[in-house]
């Protein structure tokens, strides 16, 4: 028999990060676009993301169509990487007149690219890119290459170049909460053991 879950954050009742999530207003636009296979993950970040800001919704799918995510009154801008893609500080200028909708793919780099194969439209968007050289914050995961972040921290990175001077890093507090609840769970034996780098 499952644990009762909280039905907004979708946590058990007795790990609740409710309390921790802000409500952040912001000029920008966030489409959380997800692949279904992560609706289950553990820490479903992209779920927390839209959770902590007024202006975000999460849609979860493998096919988007145009209707379903262009926008009156914003410039949609994917956030993946791609030959073309330009900084967020460029972004950031490109929608000065008018706000800009982040798209963003939340699932593995595999997932999200099929997420793209399966949408031209919006595979065919402008690209925004993080900087280079960030480190996660996500100590029990193995990122798949330097600057590989969790889909929370990508939003927040972006948000805080988009919209500056606000910062949106309080959206990283039920994140944070979340994986230090795991490694107290796995101990901190086990967890050094196996997540400590050298």
């Amino acid at each position: 028999m499952s644990r009762p879950r909280c039905a907004r954050c979708e946590r058990p009742l007795g790990h609740c990060l409710c309390a921790l999530i802000p409500r952040l207003a912001s000029r920008t636009l966030v489409l959380l676009l997800q692949h279904p296979s992560e609706t289950g993950h553990a820490l479903n970040t992209a779920r927390l993301a839209a959770l902590g800001l007024e202006n975000a919704e999460l849609r979860v799918g493998e096919r988007f169509p145009p209707q379903s995510w262009q926008r009156d009154g914003y410039q949609s801008w994917l956030l993946f990487p791609g030959e073309q893609a330009r900084s967020l500080s460029e972004v950031a200028q490109a929608c000065a007149e008018q706000p800009c909708q982040l798209i963003v793919p939340d699932g593995t780099w595999r997932k999200a690219r099929k997420l793209l194969h399966l949408n031209p439209e919006l595979a065919a968007l402008p690209r925004a890119v993080l900087p280079a050289g960030l480190s996660s914050r996500y100590r029990l995961r193995k990122a798949p290459a330097d600057g590989a972040l969790s889909t929370i921290e990508a939003v927040v990175q972006a948000l805080n170049v988009l919209d500056a001077p606000r910062d949106f890093d309080e959206l990283l507090k039920p994140f944070d909460a979340l994986i230090d609840g795991q490694i107290a769970a796995m101990g901190a034996e086990t967890f050094q053991r196996n997540h400590q780098r050298p």
